[in-house]
């Protein structure tokens, strides 16, 4: 059989793995690629495979960075399966045709003025009726029931608990009478996070595709709920606006999940909150329907709160344009959570235009912010942003409270592993940053005793039962030029990792100093990141 990796290999987004076992083949994944411009372009390219020739495919959870590119697949001639659990089904219902729309509307601003300018018609990837079309694919699950994907191929789904209905998928193959096990992590949730579940302890496999997300940090661990009450309560008293740019799903229903137990416990005042997303309100009744994934601490809220897990009356949902509009011409300070989670499009880009010269409002992210978005560079500390054409003075306080992450950091994922009875043979390190993927690789082969791999694009695991052998992606032809150039790109990653190295000891002794060096050193990534997309 053959594993080859064809997103989240060295980033974090696009994540989609080719298996091919017992003559057929198969997909985990078929996600978008999210951040920079020069990564979404992959999203144009071909695939790396003849989608009719697609048998059947295994989904991990929603998030269009798994779930994207789906809708083209099926355009392109997949016919196959789409394998997921009830609740990642009914958010994919929400999330794709809300992509496909995104789609149509990019295309149509850029044929707006293209064409008048005699440049070809740009087409969407993919289009709302596209997005339907893929929806009638879908096959649900239960999490722990096994089901045969393709000839020789069993899963078994596991909760992954990083979003409602996420899933580790663990695939029992046989061909040619031996037998492999395998492992996708998807995206493993932090421990003890409200709603839904931990992740399940896995009993091992023989390989293990695991996520890097967050493989080079550790989140702070502190009160979370206090800093998040302290927040809103300043911002009050300065008499300005909480703005949070929230992912529609997951992270929303969390904020929401906090402010209505700060509120209850007095801790914070009952001002306005406005959910500014459609998607979002559709996210949150899904999450209210699907009361069987909840944690044991979240049932026992609803039982409390008579069978309603969101029972603010402060709480205003605006489905509409115009009601959007609203809610920056109203006096008094409110909180505001609207998408998308990485101020790169959206209804938030409105909020942040009203919002980030003001210096009495805060700008809060609550969540993983990849290169190349609005939300790492005003993260990272930029002075100015320009939103829909216009050069925004950024003065209002920006706070990035990484404890509500959904991903889980580099200890609680080796934590997770560690209690596993069966260790892999290797670990295939994907959906990171290099320097994320490169540290938790090394933290994985020095705790777990076992071979890690950080896979390029293109990369392929020839498996023959537990044996394995790596055929690296052929390496393009190239020019001296481009080659001398490529060489100097890898001394600059290498220092990179070096300067990021040191910061990471400077941190022990002096945080606020890292802190500091840590955004200067992210301003000369994202600069050589745009010199690269340039060439």
């Amino acid at each position: 059989m053959k594993l080859t990796f064809l997103g989240a290999a060295r980033t974090v987004t696009g994540s989609c793995y080719l298996l091919e076992a017992n003559g057929k083949k198969m997909l985990v994944d078929c996600g978008m690629f999210q951040g920079s411009k020069s990564v979404k372009d992959f999203n144009e390219k071909p695939f790396a495979f003849n989608p009719g020739e697609i048998d059947a495919m295994v989904l991990t959870h929603a998030h269009v960075d798994h779930s994207g590119l789906i809708p083209r697949l099926v355009k392109e001639g997949f016919k196959g399966r789409v394998h997921c659990t009830k609740s990642t089904q009914q958010l994919c219902t929400i999330l794709l045709p809300d992509s496909a729309h995104i789609q149509e509307s990019d295309a149509e601003y850029a044929n707006r003025k293209g064409l008048r300018a005699g440049k070809s018609q740009v087409l969407p990837l993919f289009t709302v009726d596209d997005a339907y079309t893929a929806l009638q694919s879908f096959y649900v699950h239960n999490f722990e029931e096994p089901f045969e994907v393709i000839p020789g191929v069993t899963a078994k789904l596991r909760v992954a608990g990083h979003i409602l209905g996420s899933a580790v998928v663990r695939l029992e193959i046989e061909e040619n009478g031996k037998k492999t096990t395998m492992i996708f992590s998807g995206d493993v949730g932090q421990p003890k996070q409200p709603i839904v579940e931990d992740p399940s302890i896995l009993k091992g496999a023989d390989f293990i595709v695991t996520e890097s997300t967050y493989g080079n940090r550790k989140h702070k661990e502190y009160d979370k709920e206090a800093e998040l009450a302290k927040i809103i309560n300043e911002t009050v008293e300065r008499g300005g606006n909480v703005v949070i740019p929230a992912f529609a799903v997951g992270r929303t229903q969390v904020l929401l999940y906090y402010f209505q137990k700060l509120t209850q416990e007095g801790k914070i005042p009952d001002v306005p909150i406005y959910v500014d997303s459609p998607l979002a309100t559709k996210a949150t009744g899904i999450t209210l329907a699907n009361k069987e994934e909840y944690d044991a601490e979240t049932r026992a809220l609803v039982e409390f709160q008579g069978d309603r897990l969101f029972a603010m009356k402060n709480v205003h949902f605006t489905p509409t344009a115009e009601e959007s509009r609203m809610i920056n011409g109203m006096e008094g300070p409110k909180i505001i959570l609207s998408a998308s989670g990485m101020a790169d499009a959206g209804r938030i880009l409105h909020h942040l235009k009203h919002n980030l010269w003001r210096p009495e409002c805060s700008v809060v992210f609550a969540g993983y912010q990849a290169e190349g978005t609005m939300g790492r560079n005003l993260i990272d500390g930029v002075k100015k942003v320009k939103i829909m054409g216009e050069t925004i003075h950024v003065a209002a306080q920006i706070v990035n409270m990484t404890g509500f992450s959904a991903h889980a950091d580099k200890d609680q994922l080796i934590e997770w592993y560690k209690k596993m009875p069966q260790k892999p043979k290797i670990f295939f390190v994907t959906h990171g940053e290099f320097d994320a993927a490169s540290e938790l690789s090394k933290a994985l082969q020095m705790q777990m005793g076992t071979a890690t791999y950080i896979p390029k694009f293109g990369d392929s695991i020839v498996i023959d039962g537990t044996d394995y052998v790596i055929e690296a992606a052929p390496e393009v032809e190239t020019t001296p030029e481009v080659a001398e150039l490529q060489d100097s790109i890898s001394a600059v990653e290498r220092n990179y990792m070096q300067y990021r190295n040191k910061i990471e000891q400077i941190a022990l002794r002096d945080s606020a100093k890292a802190d500091q060096l840590r955004k200067k050193l992210e301003k000369v990534r994202r600069y050589m990141d745009d010199m690269l997309g340039n060439i």
